[in-house]
């Protein structure tokens, strides 16, 4: 077992098997770090809880829903705000976060009538919202309040409103995995088959593990859109709570997270026979596969395939422009959980860059296989990493990136290692045709962005230009003098174009930047 032994970390022993570095000819039997288990004490974990799983991953992005924490603020501050799961009701789940605020008093007293009273208040406060879901911290859970009662209580005298009831306190799980499944399970159980849906296709599914991360969700739904598709909800990026309650009505569970949202497809399968269908909306092969697949089931290969090839035909070359600057850059895929395997493959395919490393914080044994089986021989795959481990990590693989969440990637710039933000993005969405081009062109501006050039140098030592961004000696477009500086250029085109790389590839496509920046 090719086992890898952080330094930081000798001193914790247990953790040397949670590392491994693929090597050559190895297969999953050969190459799995031990993963999904509970933190090993003193390897300062930078997980999210069960809590956090539940109310900040699945349950927050329902928009027309007063998502309430029942335990101290600090809590509900935690899980509020932090990604950017955008909605089409003036992004009120965004807006607003609610917390009954527990104080050591409560913890002796007990606090149910102070969530009654948050509750009332709260419905009072915001009228036109009549929907609520109540989520458990681990204080209210170890005094024994029992939140589903006063739901109930307050259903009954105010028959308007709705409440559901989260029991996910933060130890509930090894990781905040543990709470996507307890959310999952009692979704179904207390809600779905509540509402009757209306239906206006003859194919109908339920989109499945979707967030709606700056408008993934919206791309995606064009497509469906576009093959005669009705979307009954979306579980639960940007989706209804009443709509959430009738996802009993679809033909079709498409899954698109299978990390976090597979639980309530296998539920729906066992109790209305629903089918599930695992799709990848991330990259041109993969989301091309996910269409016809979908087009098979229902028999409208024809529309996706009319799609797929509008899409390709529009997008490819963008792609490939990028993926020629891009070949043979580093990365370390840090995502989470999901994202390992669905990005893994598919950046080093169509991107050209190599997956050196690849780690979750909170996917299981399967995420894992799956991402180490698409990465190249000589990944180091990580489970649960603290920071000293990804510090050591980075020395040692010397990515040109990362992608990874706001915690480590604020790390790696202390190094001078640029990160995209691979939880909420920095510019997407990534979804999709147009997305996955979107997504190239983050990267290539993180990579060959002149401010990280900058922070490279030493300023103890090296010198500092005075000329700023200029970039003389750098260009070699005839329509550009010597002296032309990045901040003329970008003045001049910034009403037609949105970043430097579409200047370059539209205005001056004979610039030899690229390859000075390369060797800088």
């Amino acid at each position: 077992m090719p086992y890898h032994e952080f330094e930081c970390s000798k001193c914790i022993p247990e953790r040397k098997k949670h590392a491994v570095i693929k090597g050559h000819g190895e297969d999953l039997t050969d190459a799995l770090p031990l993963g999904y288990l509970n933190t090993i004490p003193g390897t300062i974990s930078e997980r999210g809880c069960a809590y956090c799983g539940a109310k900040h991953v699945i349950g927050t992005p329902m928009k027309d829903v007063i998502h309430l924490s029942h335990g101290p603020v600090g809590c509900t501050y935690d899980t509020w705000q932090t990604k950017r799961y955008i909605s089409d009701n003036d992004n009120f789940q965004l807006k607003y976060t609610y917390a009954s605020d527990m104080k050591e008093k409560h913890i002796i007293f007990g606090a149910e009538k102070l969530l009654k009273q948050n509750i009332v208040e709260a419905f009072k406060a915001f009228p036109k919202i009549k929907r609520m879901t109540i989520y458990q911290t681990c204080a209210s859970a170890l005094i024994g309040d029992d939140l589903n009662a006063i739901a109930e209580e307050v259903m009954e005298e105010m028959p308007e409103v709705d409440i559901f009831v989260c029991n996910s306190p933060g130890f509930g799980g090894p990781s905040q995995s543990g709470g996507h499944h307890k959310i999952n399970i009692a979704w179904i159980k207390q809600k779905v088959g509540t509402v009757e849906p209306k239906i206006t296709s003859d194919y109908v599914i339920n989109y499945v593990g979707e967030y709606n991360i700056q408008g993934d969700q919206e791309v995606m739904m064009d497509y469906f859109k576009r093959m005669g598709i009705q979307v009954l909800s979306t579980f639960t990026g940007n989706g209804s709570y009443d709509d959430l309650r009738s996802m009993q009505g679809a033909h079709l569970n498409v899954l698109e997270c299978a990390r976090s949202a597979e639980y309530i497809c296998n539920e729906l399968r066992v109790k209305y026979g629903t089918p599930r269908l695992d799709i990848d909306g991330f990259g041109f092969e993969a989301l091309s596969n996910s269409l016809r697949k979908i087009g098979l089931f229902f028999g409208i290969e024809d529309r996706a395939q009319a799609i797929i090839d509008e899409e390709t035909a529009k997008w490819k070359p963008e792609l490939d422009w990028y993926k020629e600057r891009l070949k043979g850059k580093k990365v370390c895929l840090w995502p989470g959980g999901s994202k390992l395997w669905h990005w893994a493959h598919a950046i080093h395919e169509e991107m050209g860059v190599e997956v050196v490393s690849v780690y979750t914080k909170f996917g299981h044994q399967g995420d894992m296989e799956k991402g180490i089986s698409r990465c190249e021989e000589g990944a180091l795959a990580i489970d649960d990493p603290n920071e000293l481990e990804g510090l050591e990590a980075m020395e040692m693989l010397k990515p040109d990136i990362i992608f990874t969440g706001k915690r480590p990637g604020e790390v790696a710039k202390k190094i001078r290692v640029p990160y995209l933000n691979a939880h909420a993005y920095h510019n997407g969405p990534w979804k999709g045709f147009e997305g996955w081009v979107r997504f190239a062109r983050d990267i290539y501006n993180a990579i060959y962005s002149p401010v990280h050039q900058l922070a490279l140098m030493d300023i103890t030592k090296d010198e500092i230009p005075d000329n700023g961004f200029q970039t003389q000696n750098l260009l070699s477009d005839k329509n550009l003098s010597e002296e032309a500086t990045f901040s003329t250029i970008l003045r001049e085109y910034s009403g037609k174009y949105d970043c430097l790389a579409d200047i370059r590839k539209k205005e001056y496509p004979e610039m030899v930047l690229t390859k000075k920046l390369n060797a800088v």
